[in-house]
């Protein structure tokens, strides 16, 4: 059976220093075989309301969205049969897929930053600045 390898990189997205954000995504590289579910973690820590996504990375490609979550439903369903799960109490938005592709093998990105609440009481997102975290 074929195998797939999910590489994990975080992605930390500021708002001009004004609050602080973080991710984390314990697993440098997690293996999995063609046809069994995956589970990549990701835990954040923010000082707002989050504002969460997932991104991947195919070999020679550049980023692709996968999903977001702002606010609403905590079962997010996203592109290419994957899926995360927004839990608050844990701070985690971890990414799943119930059955994995050998097309699956990637790097995977997870994001957070703060919305904002404006004036007018609507959620405004702000264009972040990126820092990107590799493993070593």
């Amino acid at each position: 059976m074929a195998s797939a390898h999910i590489w994990t990189l975080g992605i930390l997205f500021t708002l001009s220093g004004l609050r602080a954000q973080s991710v984390t995504q314990p697993e440098d590289e997690v293996p999995v075989a063609e046809g069994d579910p995956v589970t990549v973690k990701c835990t954040y820590s923010v000082s707002g309301s989050p504002y969460l996504s997932w991104y991947v990375q195919h070999r020679n490609q550049g980023l692709q969205f996968l999903l977001k979550y702002i606010t609403g439903d905590p079962l997010v369903k996203g592109n290419y049969g994957f899926e995360a799960e927004f839990n608050e109490s844990q701070t985690s938005f971890h990414l799943k897929k119930p059955s994995v592709l050998g097309s699956d093998s990637a790097v995977y990105f997870c994001a957070v930053s703060d919305t904002v609440v404006g004036a007018a009481g609507r959620a405004e997102y702000k264009p972040p600045s990126t820092e990107n975290h590799a493993p070593e």
